[in-house]
């Protein structure tokens, strides 16, 4: 059918769904604010660009949330000194971070998009699954696990090899962190090794997860200045309600 020239065409917002079975009694239609979430591993400038869009956001007068790992007021304390004694099994450490997880939705992400706030995720379950997928842990039980989660507008995956990863950590703590470097994994005695198989191992876990999601694959390594006008770009697109390209 052929369109009137004056006709005025409102931009559509993708459907809100849940990734799995959900939460009960929650109504997606009355979630009127966005979802962004920020991927990347640590040293991927993540913070950073989290950061600079909140204070863009706001600046152009847009009401904002931020969220992200073990910022739950249930468990994260428990989390961070369960973490300090290196010895976690696979599942326990699975577990725990899906407790964050789900506490942060129910408590922080719904009732803010239902205000119509934007939620600024600094990761989203796919960094939890990607981790626990290394660790051997089975896709289709994650995906169950993580069924609750409801999908997000755009997902930003700062994409930084591990080369590059291993320096900037260095130059920021002037150490490796344990948990990040894979090493109870038994990859390597060395950490420093250790860290490039494991992140590598990440990092290919995150090409297969976003053939599944879709994420916007960002270049990470270029200045903090050109990622962020990048993504101002893609996120000014999808409060436009248009779709952000997966490349």
């Amino acid at each position: 059918m052929k369109r009137n020239q004056d006709e005025i065409v409102v931009p559509l917002r993708k459907k809100r769904r849940f990734y799995g079975h959900g939460i009960p009694g929650v109504e997606l239609d009355n979630l009127a604010g966005r979802l962004i979430v920020v991927e990347g591993a640590d040293g991927s400038g993540r913070s950073t660009q989290i950061q600079r869009l909140t204070e863009w956001l706001e600046g152009s007068g847009h009401a904002t949330v931020q969220v992200g790992l073990k910022r739950s007021t249930l468990v994260s304390e428990e989390l961070e000194r369960a973490q300090e004694g290196n010895i976690l099994s696979r599942s326990t450490l699975s577990l725990f971070y899906a407790t964050d997880f789900a506490d942060q939705l129910e408590n922080i992400i719904l009732p803010a998009l239902k205000a119509g706030f934007i939620v600024l995720a600094d990761r989203y379950i796919y960094t939890l699954m990607a981790r626990d997928m290394v660790r051997g842990m089975d896709e289709a039980w994650l995906r169950n696990l993580y069924g609750i989660a409801i999908e997000p507008d755009a997902v930003f995956y700062l994409n930084v090899p591990p080369e590059e990863l291993v320096q900037r950590c260095f130059e920021k703590n002037t150490a490796l962190d344990y948990w990040e470097s894979g090493m109870d994994l038994g990859l390597s005695r060395d950490m420093f090794d250790s860290f490039m198989k494991y992140q590598g191992a990440v990092k290919d876990v995150f090409t297969s997860l976003q053939a599944t999601y879709g994420f916007t694959i960002v270049d990470g390594m270029r200045s903090a200045e050109a990622i962020n006008a990048d993504l101002q770009k893609k996120v000014g697109a999808v409060l436009a309600g248009k779709l952000v390209a997966n490349h």
